[in-house]
């Protein structure tokens, strides 16, 4: 007996080892099919749900004619592309084009605002680099290529192209930074609620019209935070202003940011609506070139003071709650 239960006592622990599963933490997807998976959208289908490791998912160069979902539940992912420049997710859905897969879950037939993006992220602890993210539809109406619902995502090196509504960073839950990217459009080409950091980010206008549309909401200390960005924009450009409030509260702050000459005096706008001007906060710290009008700027909007500029930096910004160490996530 007493052999017996030694024999059990030291297999137990090997059979336990042996019901341990072990999942991938790298994928590659080539076109070619020399990586694992010809789409990125079967990558992302293969992570575990809810995982609790960043899983990378290398991204070969090609132009993938995707409209990429990445949901709730497939969380903490990282798309690496092989080269920005020639590591292309494209699509070309816009508000109002009739949708010919059906009907989507709220009955309609055409695409809107919400469901014309290219790249749909709902999971947590999202990452991107070395990409481009592109919505190709043209000036038809908002058409989004980035739209981010999941908290803590980092995109990093990346571009993000398209015209009207090309960034839709969305829900008040979620926390965005953008590092070394270049965001294009046309009109309110970087929109939502999220409470948002751009650093060191290249901003260009292709048209005249409104960089920001900011959605923050009364329970927000912040929203869309650029540090050290430049502001350009298409030669053909005249007239840009840095943001209109899309909802009252609405909150917008450039630090120490290059401003071309097509930023307009004023700076700001109201959206139609005087009583706007009562509750968004729009501000500017330490800008420079030729659009810095500071002597200019509508009356409403504020040039942070020294005391002010203390509580700005992208820890206080984007730690929250549980802590967020943008820097460590970086690493991962």
């Amino acid at each position: 007996m007493k052999k017996l239960l030694l024999l059990i006592c030291l297999t137990f622990p090997a059979m336990l080892m042996a019901q341990v599963t072990t999942y991938p933490t790298h994928f590659t997807v080539a076109q070619d099919g020399s990586g694992d998976f010809k789409t990125i959208q079967q990558a992302v289908n293969a992570v575990r749900d809810l995982s609790q490791q960043q899983v990378i998912i290398f991204i070969k160069k090609g132009i993938y004619h995707e409209k990429l979902v990445i949901p709730s539940w497939k969380t903490k992912i990282s798309l690496v592309g092989e080269d920005k420049e020639n590591t292309v997710i494209t699509n070309a859905d816009y508000s109002g084009k009739a949708n010919t897969g059906g009907t989507d879950a709220f009955g309609k037939d055409k695409f809107t605002t919400y469901t014309s993006y290219t790249v749909l992220v709902q999971g947590n602890d999202f990452h991107a680099e070395n990409l481009t993210i592109e919505n190709t539809a043209g000036r038809v109406g908002q058409a989004v290529a980035l739209h981010i619902e999941g908290d803590r995502a980092i995109i990093q090196n990346c571009k993000l192209l398209g015209n009207q509504d090309t960034l839709y960073a969305a829900t008040e839950n979620s926390r965005q930074y953008y590092k070394d990217c270049l965001i294009q459009g046309t009109t309110d080409f970087i929109f939502g609620e999220a409470t948002v950091v751009f650093d060191h980010c290249t901003i260009k206008n292709l048209s005249d019209s409104y960089i920001t549309a900011p959605s923050t909401t009364p329970r927000q200390q912040f929203g869309f935070v650029f540090f050290d960005c430049d502001l350009i924009a298409d030669s053909t450009v005249k007239k840009v202003y840095l943001g209109r409030p899309w909802r009252p509260y609405a909150k917008a702050v450039y630090i120490n940011t290059i401003m071309e000459s097509r930023i307009v005096p004023a700076g700001w706008d109201n959206w139609r609506n005087p009583d706007n001007e009562k509750t968004a906060f729009f501000a500017e710290y330490k800008s420079t070139g030729p659009g810095a009008h500071i002597s200019g700027r509508a009356a409403w909007s504020h040039q942070l003071t020294s005391t002010e500029i203390k509580s700005y930096t992208i820890k206080n910004i984007l730690s929250g709650k549980d802590g967020w160490d943008v820097e460590q996530s970086l690493k991962l």
